[in-house]
């Protein structure tokens, strides 16, 4: 066993993919529609997706509660920020409710009425569900689960990665998961701006650190503000996580 699990540990670190795209799995998923959006642009699987031209769409779809309406991140354009108070997420979920039923209806009409299905289902919300076979192999899949269950990935497509991940994977490959959180997940890969910063705050201290931030272009002049900056935040993320002092604060 400790032989084992040093190998695949080998095979990760060192980007050996060979053995990991041996080991193939496949999963039928349901899924809100724009989550699979963003799923479905991981082109490294083989899917067959339910098809609303031939069959009737699922009666179903994903509702946000009243306290899980987020806010539009101020410096992100594909993020979101803290959440909108209870009352107005309870209006937001009201709408919610009728605007689906009411595209329901709409579509169920239509259907009724003997309108070809491809056309019938155009004014369906992306809150619908879809469902799909998707087969890939486990090299492909931790790229996946990387990306869609980091912090910064949709919440939604987060709450599928969580559960492929540490319901699934981590019980069929138990030693290939165990190196994919030691080497990936719980990873930390320094920028060379990074680099230059903790070279210059070892060597020379705060000051010299705060000078080479400058330089990128991360903190301002003495005297200025010191605005948000995406680039700037990560860096003090990661600087907090490994315990290194930040130097302009």
């Amino acid at each position: 066993m400790s032989e084992d699990r040093g190998l695949i540990r080998y095979l990760l670190r060192h980007q050996h993919t060979t053995p990991f795209e041996m080991c193939e799995i496949k999963f039928h998923v349901r899924v809100p529609m724009d989550c699979w959006r963003q799923w479905i642009r991981h082109r490294t699987a083989n899917v067959n997706e339910y098809s609303t031209r031939y069959s009737l769409a699922i009666d179903a779809s994903q509702r946000a509660g009243d306290g899980q309406w987020r806010m539009q991140s101020s410096d992100n354009k594909q993020g979101s920020d803290g959440f909108f108070d209870l009352e107005r997420g309870k209006q937001f979920s009201e709408q919610e409710l009728q605007l689906q039923n009411l595209s329901r209806s709409v579509y169920e009409e239509r259907v009724n009425a003997g309108m070809a299905r491809e056309q019938a289902r155009k004014d369906l919300p992306l809150s619908t569900y879809t469902e799909a076979y998707w087969k890939v192999d486990l090299h492909n899949l931790l790229h996946f689960l990387w990306l869609r269950m980091d912090s910064h990935a949709q919440y939604e497509i987060r709450m599928f990665a969580d559960t492929i991940g540490n319901e699934i994977v981590k019980r069929w490959v138990p030693l290939a998961w165990e190196a994919f959180q030691d080497y990936k997940v719980n990873a930390a890969s320094l920028s060379n701006i990074e680099i230059e910063i903790i070279k210059a705050l070892n060597l020379n201290g705060k000051d010299a650190a705060v000078e080479v931030a400058r330089k990128f272009g991360l903190v301002p002049h003495a005297g200025q503000e010191l605005k948000s900056n995406r680039e700037r935040g990560d860096i003090e993320s990661k600087f907090n996580s490994l315990g290194i002092t930040i130097p302009w604060k």
